[in-house]
C-alpha cells in the first residue's frame, strides 16, 4: 500500500516494518500517501455503484457512507494511537520481546491499523471526489 515510507523493503502496512524499527506514521502522513498513490479503497466498486444511483438517493447514500467511514476512521485512529504507545514502550524495553524472533502482536496490530486507516482515507478521498459531481439529469 504505502510506497513512500519503507524500512528494509517493508512498507508501513507490513508487521516487519515495525519489527525493524520503522517510523510510526501520523494520520496526516498516511493521508498524504493515499492521496499521492490515488488509492480509492477496497470498496471502490460499491462507491461506483452508489454514484450511479439517481438523486436524491445518490447524495443521501454518499452522506451515509461518508459518516460510516468517518466513524470507522475515528475508531481506527484511536486504536492506532494506543498501539503506537504500546510499540514505543516495547522499543524502550526490548527485553519484553527478546524471546520473540518474529513479529509480536504489537507489530501486527500496528500494521493492521495502518491498513485500516489507509483504506478509510482512500474511501473518503474517493467519496469527496464524487460528492461534488452531480449526475446529468437527462443522461446527455
Amino acid at each position: 500500500m504505502t510506497k513512500t515510507v519503507q524500512t528494509n523493503d517493508y512498507s508501513a502496512g507490513h508487521p516487519w516494518y515495525y519489527k525493524l524499527d520503522g517510523k510510526v506514521l501520523t494520520p496526516k502522513q498516511i493521508l498524504a500517501d493515499v492521496m499521492e498513490s490515488g488509492y480509492q479503497g477496497y470498496m471502490q466498486d460499491d462507491i461506483k455503484k452508489l454514484n450511479k444511483k439517481a438523486e436524491p438517493m445518490r447524495s443521501a447514500g454518499i452522506r451515509k457512507f461518508t459518516l460510516q467511514i468517518k466513524e470507522s476512521l475515528r475508531s481506527n485512529i484511536s486504536q492506532y494511537r494506543k498501539y503506537a504507545r504500546e510499540l514505543a514502550h516495547v522499543r524502550k524495553h526490548p527485553e519484553l520481546l527478546a524471546s520473540q524472533p518474529i513479529c509480536s502482536d504489537v507489530h501486527m496490530s500496528m500494521s493492521l491499523k495502518h491498513n485500516h486507516i489507509y483504506n478509510d482515507f482512500g474511501h473518503l478521498v474517493y467519496l469527496e471526489s464524487i460528492k461534488s459531481k452531480q449526475m446529468d439529469l437527462f443522461n446527455f
